[in-house]
């Protein structure tokens, strides 16, 4: 059964209860970075409770600190492909729901893909030059340890530039592939509607529009907005 696209549909789920000063793991190789993000993570009144440098240090500590939010770097030791991923992916296979932030140094969009395969949510994808610009960064990290799924803008405008003409994307209007892309940004149906200038139930109508003609039944049990963003990466 599909959505009635006319219903209203809420917004995400309530955030975590996060709280005041975050408590982080932080996982990179490079030294200097890592002393760097710790020094600005402190600043802004953040606790960084463990820094490591390799993909099960970042596992060992994801456990045992349990975070309310991880910062990984994609590429590790020993083949500087894909360990930090992978190892968020299995701290997260053991501790489900662990909050990740993993950093790029460049656009992988199968990466993001491989982190919301477990629609669980809490997790975000930017490219490391977005921590230059300090306030969306400490913002992305935020909204992830609250439970969003945050893309970075670039990741998303490299999908609207290579998508297939014969996927189920096609059935979107112009309007609701922006809304998605929105959507895939971690941005809440309120901030949608601020930056498409647009009333709230606009956006809801929206929404509604995109999960029927995605196919998302209402009563699925994981949560719909990371399906249609998965479904977003796979096209």
């Amino acid at each position: 059964m599909l959505l009635n696209p006319h219903e209203a549909v809420p917004e995400p789920p309530p955030e975590r209860a996060v709280r005041g000063p975050l408590r982080i793991v932080l996982a990179d190789d490079a030294v200097l970075l890592r002393e760097g993000l710790v020094r600005l993570l402190s600043e802004d009144g953040h606790h960084v409770v463990a820094a490591v440098g390799d993909g099960p240090a970042l596992v060992e500590a994801v456990l045992r600190h349990r975070p309310d939010v991880s910062i990984v770097d994609v590429r590790m030791p020993p083949t500087y492909t894909d360990e930090g991923l992978r190892a968020a992916i299995t701290a997260r296979s053991q501790l489900p729901g662990a909050p990740m932030l993993v950093l790029s140094q460049y656009v992988e969009a199968s990466y993001a893909g491989d982190l919301l395969m477990d629609g669980a949510g809490a997790v975000g994808y930017l490219l490391k030059n977005r921590v230059a610009r300090v306030e969306e960064f400490l913002d992305a990290l935020d909204r992830v340890a609250r439970g969003a799924t945050v893309l970075d803008p670039q990741v998303v405008a490299q999908l609207l530039a290579g998508q297939r003409r014969d996927n189920a994307l096609d059935a979107l209007t112009t309007r609701e592939r922006q809304l998605l892309a929105l959507m895939a940004e971690g941005h809440s149906n309120t901030a949608i509607a601020e930056r498409l200038v647009v009333s709230a139930s606009t956006v809801e109508k929206h929404i509604g529009n995109v999960f029927a003609k995605l196919g998302l039944p209402p009563d699925d049990a994981r949560h719909r907005r990371v399906l249609a963003v998965l479904t977003y990466l796979r096209g």
